[in-house]
């Protein structure tokens, strides 16, 4: 659901824009169209009477109920889990804000980049003090505002599961903050057992030697040896066993321990060798390695091309809109795709007919005041 006139605000997150038959931009920016794939657009003004009873009656009517307004901002409309649940008891309800609905920032806007680094992921991402760029990072994606809708929609799915079973929906508070500390994993357990607050380490694992990218006479190729029996393929296939049976290299804590003369050891050799030929050697080896790939290299990957990760749709303007596909793979209700991203407004009709049974004059009267 849409402001009138205005829309979604990543509509506007362009350059690039989807192109026309005639080459010229839509103003429909490749942002917006990334995360709205599926959907149907219905504008409605929620600030007036009308439209905030149009939001009522197709709640009553939902059962889930998404939001991301800052915190209280539809309550103050008459449009909280309260008001909604008095008409329909079963609604699951869930809103994402920055900070959740409790504690003292929980009227602040979050945005992923603040969250980023509020929540440590800056912190440990970027290459270490005393090399060369040190300093924090943002990740490439905004991964803050991925990981709390994923974790959104298992929550729903967990309250729907509930539903089934008591008949009742419930209100689910979902916070940006709260899951990029969730997501922080084996760092924040590093952190939290080891008492030792973990620092940026560049392209190298905190747990894990070597697990990084090495370069080749060509390129780089990332090696990640996972245990010490790969550590032992690696060395052999490398022509470096003696590295194996160095006793500062024979087990993983022993090279956490000794990371710096191992990984300059290594250094020395991978350049001896093309990406393709460490490639094909450790895959003999069963080693586990692979290109960093740009994003044309990706899409013209043999396993993505296999697994069909790239799709085109059909938009309303005419022209095919490419995407990317669900990495859900299910083996008797596979992943559909029929509908491309919505223009603004362009479902509002057929919605409002379909579920709420509005009339030709009825919409139009809704038009003429500007509620939809």
């Amino acid at each position: 659901m849409e402001r009138p006139g205005v829309g979604d605000e990543t509509r506007q997150w362009g350059p690039p824009w989807l192109l026309d038959r005639d080459g010229k931009a839509t103003g429909e920016s490749a942002y917006y169209l990334g995360c709205n794939r599926g959907k149907y657009s219905v504008t409605v003004d929620i600030a007036q009477p009308e439209g905030r009873q149009l939001v009522l009656d197709l709640a009553a009517r939902a059962d889930v109920l998404l939001e991301n307004f800052t915190t209280g901002g539809l309550a103050k409309k008459g449009l909280g889990y309260t008001d909604l649940y008095k008409q329909n008891p079963a609604l699951v309800y869930c809103s994402i804000t920055g900070f959740g609905q409790t504690g003292p920032k929980a009227e602040d806007p979050g945005y992923d980049y603040l969250i980023q680094g509020m929540g440590g992921l800056m912190s440990i991402t970027g290459n270490a003090d005393g090399d060369p760029g040190a300093g924090p990072q943002r990740v490439g994606v905004a991964v803050s505002d991925l990981t709390t809708g994923m974790y959104a929609a298992i929550a729903i799915l967990a309250a729907l599961h509930h539903r089934t079973r008591t008949g009742l929906g419930q209100y689910i508070d979902m916070a940006l903050l709260d899951t990029q500390v969730g997501w922080l994993a084996n760092q924040a357990m590093n952190y939290l057992i080891g008492g030792k607050v973990p620092r940026r380490t560049g392209a190298q694992h905190p747990n894990l030697v070597p697990y990084q990218p090495f370069l080749t006479a060509d390129g780089f190729v990332v090696i990640a040896v996972g245990n010490d029996g790969q550590f032992q393929r690696f060395c052999a296939a490398a022509g470096c066993p003696e590295l194996a049976q160095d006793p500062r290299f024979r087990t993983n804590p022993d090279r956490i321990c000794n990371r710096k003369p191992l990984v300059e050891a290594l250094e020395k050799i991978t350049p001896s060798r093309s990406s393709a030929e460490w490639m094909q050697l450790l895959h003999d080896a069963n080693v586990p390695c692979g290109p960093i790939n740009t994003l044309a290299e990706v899409f013209a990957d043999p396993q993505v091309r296999h697994r069909g990760m790239q799709i085109e749709l059909d938009h309303s303007l005419g022209v095919k809109v490419p995407g990317v596909a669900s990495p859900m793979r299910f083996s008797a209700t596979p992943v559909e795709y029929h509908k491309a991203p919505p223009l603004l407004g362009e479902d509002t009709e057929p919605v409002l007919k379909a579920l709420l049974g509005k009339s030709d004059a009825e919409i139009t009267a809704l038009r003429e005041r500007k509620v939809i």
